[in-house]
């Protein structure tokens, strides 16, 4: 069977780089009319340059600007949200510190981008949704968001949690209207500056030490995340919901 989005309408947020952008991409390879969004506009223009993305600057962290994003999709195809991938987040350039020295603001601005954000796209894509009686939602969460996190930052594992337990509660609700939600949880990746200061902090000896912990003995890239994003968005997955799939070559 060969996998194709001609027609559908993809959704997917965090596309500037990293596994947004490689996810974008894909869809907008496999035939895919995709809207990409991020809140920098340089590495998002870099994103589209690929042919097959429509892009959009903005902050997810405002509810309303994510909520309007949607409605113009929308407007503009006439239609529902085929595949809706919530992938922003990360660790808002944070880093490890003991919890007592965590300020309120880092706290919400994690939860903000990487939980709330993802509430508030579903919350406006679902009506849609539901009219069509189909609809795929794919949550990028982590392997922190189902054991204790490598950065060692308590907001992001906590956040990634709840994209977990988001993914779960959805796929209950909405399971009945013909959406399907499912999330894609990656193992440690060489994406962005901020895991490249975590890759540079474990030094060589960790680095092997982590490595040596995969199956697989290397690391992944954003492509092995794209390639679960799209099988979740596809046929294939008509009968899969509410799962969630750790792509970290076997830990």
């Amino acid at each position: 069977m060969q996998i194709r989005f001609d027609g559908k309408t993809i959704a997917v947020t965090g596309a500037g780089h990293g596994f947004g952008r490689a996810i974008a991409r894909r869809f907008a390879a496999l035939g895919g009319h995709v809207f990409a969004t991020d809140i920098n506009a340089l590495p998002l223009m870099e994103t589209s340059a690929a042919g097959g993305i429509s892009t959009a600057v903005v902050d997810l962290r405002d509810r309303a600007a994510a909520a309007d994003w949607v409605a113009g999709i929308e407007r503009e195809t006439g239609g529902a949200i085929d595949v809706l991938v919530n992938n922003a987040g990360g660790v808002a350039g944070q880093t490890n510190r003991p919890i007592e020295g965590v300020p309120d603001a880092d706290w919400d601005v994690i939860f903000d981008i990487g939980v709330n954000a993802a509430f508030a796209l579903c919350r406006a894509a679902a009506p849609a949704m539901k009219q069509a009686g189909s609809g795929r939602i794919v949550n990028i969460s982590s392997g922190a968001g189902l054991q204790a996190s490598l950065t060692g930052i308590q907001a992001y594992c906590s956040a990634k949690h709840a994209v977990v337990g988001l993914t779960r509660q959805l796929a209950h609700e909405l399971g009945p209207f013909g959406i399907t939600v499912n999330s894609v949880a990656p193992g440690f990746i060489r994406t962005n500056e901020a895991t490249e200061r975590q890759w540079d902090s474990y030094g060589p000896d960790g680095q092997r030490a982590l490595v040596d912990r995969i199956a697989m003995k290397r690391l992944g890239s954003a492509e092995d995340i794209a390639n679960a994003v799209v099988f979740f968005a596809s046929d294939l997955a008509g009968f899969v919901n509410g799962q969630i799939l750790p792509v970290d070559g076997g830990r």
